[in-house]
């Protein structure tokens, strides 16, 4: 895994763009969050570690890179968009490619905001994106079993598996509901994953709600309840964002933006909460290396093995892999310095087996 990228769907009119649009000012002119814009409709956002900060003032370092999330910012989902309605069938293409889905749903009342779908009601909402992420996913796994059906007639056994699931997947999404739900395989997943379906990724709801909600929201507000109780039967993470708030915000410097948050007795920012929660939708860690050249952040998914990890960095490192040296992040500051760490006996050198902790300060040992 490159960068972590996130894709942000949402009907017209519930605040999608205003999100968007904070996401990537956050990252033009706030110092937390450098940002470069790749295309119009993607921007890219350094995910928020004090623990960096804390190695790149032990080590003196002449650069730190932190970790960094993608965000992708799909337009053009309305209703009928699966049959190219809105702008169709070009949402798709950018949706295929992203690890997760964050689904911005309107939970604030405006009357200067008209709905496209003449009331507020986010359960319908996400009803409405559900059911044309469902018919383009459909789509696509009737090209496949028309492919697969001349394979499985020349009695390929592999196509007939992989037909037997996709017509299991294609039970479900026919009742508007997300292929997620279909039990499979880890031979089958490996099979389906090819499709990039839409309705497998995992996916994360947005609340959007007014400014003065923010706080309050997760008590007080209705809509907001509705779409828990909803993510929850879905096994999904809801996010309580008002992206007003995210916009006023990403116009201010660092020490401002902090001073706001404080004021509206928030803790932290709701970028910074839809980054957390991204994470742990997708079972990510980081893992870091420092020195006085550079401090850097790296993103895994949990499991993930010590050569694997060191193949992060470059490919050479994982084929000669030797031993990983490491501390983990709270004892190396506990002892103050890496020397003391290794005093103390809490350096330790790790094998091909070991499995990757968040916050592992690390150096790869390799020969090649």
């Amino acid at each position: 895994m490159s960068n972590l990228e996130v894709g942000i769907v949402g009907l017209p009119n519930v605040g999608k763009s205003t999100l968007f649009n904070a996401i990537t000012k956050a990252g033009a002119e706030a110092a937390n969050y450098p940002f470069c814009t790749i295309e119009p409709n993607i921007g890219v956002v350094d995910v928020p570690d004090v623990r960096l900060q804390v190695l790149h003032e032990m080590y003196n370092s002449k650069k730190t890179t932190p970790a960094s999330v993608r965000f992708v910012d799909i337009a053009g989902l309305v209703k009928g968009a699966a049959q190219g309605e809105g702008l169709g069938n070009k949402f798709l293409a950018h949706i295929r490619q992203v690890d997760a889905v964050a689904q911005v749903v309107r939970c604030f009342v405006d009357s200067n905001i008209t709905h496209v779908e003449g009331s507020i009601d986010p359960l319908r909402d996400i009803e409405i994106i559900n059911t044309e992420l469902c018919l383009a996913d459909l789509e696509t796994l009737d090209k496949r079993l028309d492919r697969l059906a001349k394979i499985a007639r020349s009695g390929n056994k592999d196509a007939k598996v992989e037909e037997n699931v996709l017509l299991r997947i294609k039970e479900v999404l026919q009742e508007a509901q997300p292929a997620r739900r279909v039990e499979m395989t880890e031979e089958e997943v490996t099979m389906v994953r090819e499709l990039h379906l839409l309705t497998l990724k995992p996916t994360l709801f947005i609340a959007n709600v007014a400014e003065d909600e923010v706080v309050t929201a997760e008590t007080e507000n209705e809509y907001v309840q509705k779409v828990k109780q909803y993510a929850t039967e879905e096994g999904a993470e809801v996010v309580v964002i008002s992206a007003k708030v995210e916009s006023e915000i990403a116009e201010l410097d660092g020490d401002d933006a902090k001073m706001f948050l404080e004021e509206l007795g928030l803790e932290e920012s709701g970028l910074t909460k839809l980054i957390k929660a991204s994470f742990k939708l997708l079972g990510l860690l980081t893992f870091m290396t420092s020195g006085p050249d550079e401090c850097r952040a790296w993103t895994i998914t949990q499991g993930t093995k010590a050569p694997q990890a060191a193949g992060k960095i470059h490919t050479d490192i994982e084929r000669g892999f030797i031993r990983a040296e490491i501390v983990s992040y709270d004892d190396l500051i506990a002892a103050g310095s890496n020397a003391a760490a290794r005093e103390k006996g809490q350096v330790r050198l790790e094998g091909k087996e070991y499995v990757m902790q968040d916050g592992d300060v690390t150096y790869f040992r390799f020969n090649v």
